[in-house]
């Protein structure tokens, strides 16, 4: 593969549907998890130009390098890269094709061919070799949260080899050691970010700190944790490892291995565990969301690709969010809740564990459709105060969602 540089991560429609509601706004390879992005992480392992193919209405704004009758290198979106998978990757010949024994994982192919795959199956490469390898990658949304820990430490590890972090203040307490066994530190703190007064534990991994962000006096860390750039642990928050905040967030309150893509707010007191929540949510004050049923039985959660609830055997589960969703003060979420996009409830008591996309109500009031006008409004008045726009093609992309969406009202 010397001298390949067109690297193209693709998905595939069953696992787009798999991890809806996620996957409405953004390829598989864009979702965060660890510290980066799945297209940041393999863009360390596998320098390139990287592009997406994905479903037809996000490509316009996520569009594809036009490669011609040129060979490029195409890799499962899903596909969450390791030293051993990228070294396999690296030796790949045109004929040649990466599985993990069922899926298709990376193959080398001209654009055209690549079209011509239409299911993206073994059936469909039967001239090729096959190389078998242990890989993990992303089949449905709980294994964000389920793979996050250890995206964590190996993210951790590749950002911050030969750099230098910040001092800690004094005014911080460390529980465990401040070096790992090679020398590397256990705690890295990026240019311009604060951290003060808090309680730093790496006996269980390393505590990555983003640039501009802030962790106010009182929190709690228990590494491994990841907090992104420009982003807010507020004053006394409990942080439990697995957790990682993209950037431009406010977190406060109690949280355990979660998943937040980024410019999310949970800003105050109350639980989220095992959880993932997309850009542009938000989750008011005193709200919680449960991930462990009362008879400690395995969870059901909705599954859009199958249109009904799937077995997980999880016993911990809880608040699976898209984008541009909203809770307002004192909600609570049931185990294992989906909550689609553009989502705005309020209210007490709970929810059903299916929200479909664009509704808007509380449990006792019930629900109704939220017209896609206000949902524009809102959106835009939310990602303005970023300094960020919803433009023409973000339009698009939220009227097809709208309509797609539909189809699931009344589901559950």
């Amino acid at each position: 593969m010397t001298g390949l540089r067109n690297i193209v991560l693709y998905d595939t429609a069953e696992t787009h549907e798999n991890l809806l509601p996620l996957s409405y706004t953004r390829p598989v390879g864009g979702f965060r998890l660890g510290i980066m992005t799945i297209k940041e992480k393999w863009q360390r392992y596998l320098p390139g130009e990287y592009s997406f193919k994905t479903v037809g209405y996000l490509q316009e704004k996520y569009k594809p390098v036009e490669l011609g009758e040129s060979l490029a290198l195409f890799i499962n979106g899903s596909l969450l890269p390791d030293p051993d998978v990228a070294a396999a990757i690296s030796e790949l010949e045109e004929g040649d094709l990466i599985t993990d024994g069922e899926t298709v994982l990376a193959f080398i192919a001209k654009d055209s061919d690549f079209e011509k795959l239409a299911n993206l199956s073994k059936e469909d490469f039967s001239s090729y070799r096959e190389v078998r390898v242990g890989a993990r990658r992303l089949k449905f949304v709980f294994d964000i949260f389920l793979n996050n820990e250890k995206e964590i430490i190996n993210d951790y590890h590749l950002m911050v080899a030969g750099k230098k972090s910040q001092p800690l203040s004094d005014s911080c307490t460390v529980i465990g050691k401040s070096e790992d066994e090679n020398g590397s530190p256990n705690i890295f703190i990026e240019e311009g970010a604060v951290v003060e007064g808090a309680i730093l534990n790496v006996k269980n991994g390393p505590i990555y700190i983003g640039k501009d962000a802030e962790v106010m006096e009182g929190c709690v860390l228990r590494g491994p944790i990841a907090l992104g750039e420009h982003s807010i642990f507020k004053m006394g928050a409990k942080i439990y490892g697995g957790t990682t905040i993209g950037p431009y967030c406010k977190i406060g309150g109690e949280i355990q291995n979660i998943v937040v893509f980024g410019y999310s707010n949970k800003a105050h007191d109350g639980y989220l565990g095992n959880a993932v929540v997309g850009e542009w949510c938000n989750i008011g004050a005193g709200t919680n969301a449960s991930n462990l049923k009362n008879d400690y039985a395995k969870i059901r959660i909705w599954n859009y690709r199958q249109q009904r609830f799937m077995r997980t055997d999880l016993q911990f589960c809880g608040l699976i969010m898209g984008d541009h969703s909203k809770a307002g003060i004192n909600c609570m979420f049931n185990t294992a809740t989906v909550v689609g996009v553009g989502v705005n409830l309020h209210g007490a008591g709970f929810p059903r564990v299916f929200i479909p996309s664009f509704s808007e109500g509380s449990p006792e009031g019930g629900f109704s459709s939220v017209s896609i006008d206000k949902f524009m409004t809102t959106a835009q008045r939310v990602m303005s105060r970023r300094g960020l726009e919803l433009n023409d093609t973000d339009r698009e992309i939220c009227q097809y969602i709208y309509d797609y969406a539909s189809k699931f009202k009344g589901k559950a």
